[in-house]
């Protein structure tokens, strides 16, 4: 978590004394890319395992600076996979392997009208996203999907599936923080 993150979750009831942020020894600050690589379990997820990989456009202003990867529904996401799959010197240069990111192929999880199950594959398609580098292009193609997504999408998979995503979202959050696979954090305004 960043600093910032950390002073926020300190106000959160996420540490032991509340509005006090308290390191471990030796743990004070670490660097994103010593965690890239590392293996995760990511509660719903079809794969088994996936890893902590980069990403060029994680801001440290906003949330924790550590995100969830949904390529099947992110145009950003899915275009820092492809990256990642296509150029091998990306990979080396952040120590990520090929079975890190090779095998794993966007899953559907949501289906929206008039664009599909896989909407970030359909936009970054139909606009010609080659890069993450391409924000103009993943803007409009966010700006495509994610309302619709959000208001209209229904959910293909889970105990939801069928659920429109803006019912199912709160539901799928709070079974996530009751079986302790996830904390509520939230951002000040």
């Amino acid at each position: 978590a960043t600093a910032r993150s950390a002073r926020n979750m300190a106000f959160q009831d996420m540490t032991k004394e509340f509005g006090k942020v308290n390191f471990v020894d030796g743990l004070q600050s670490f660097k994103g890319s010593e965690i890239l690589g590392a293996p995760l379990k990511a509660p719903m997820s079809s794969y088994e395992r996936v890893y902590a990989l980069p990403m060029l456009t994680i801001k440290d202003d906003k949330g924790t600076g550590v995100v969830t990867s949904v390529p099947s529904d992110s145009p950003v996401d899915l275009a820092a996979l492809n990256d990642l799959k296509k150029k091998k010197p990306l990979r080396e240069k952040y120590g990520i392997t090929d079975e890190m990111v090779l095998p794993f192929e966007p899953v559907p999880i949501i289906n929206i009208p008039d664009i599909g199950d896989l909407a970030a594959v359909h936009m970054v398609q139909l606009l010609k996203i080659e890069s993450q580098n391409e924000k103009d292009k993943l803007e409009e193609a966010k700006s495509r999907v994610y309302l619709k997504g959000f208001y209209e999408g229904k959910m293909l998979v889970g105990k939801y599936k069928g659920m429109l995503t803006a019912d199912a979202k709160k539901l799928i959050q709070a079974d996530l923080v009751d079986s302790k696979e996830a904390k509520k954090y939230v951002e000040p305004e």
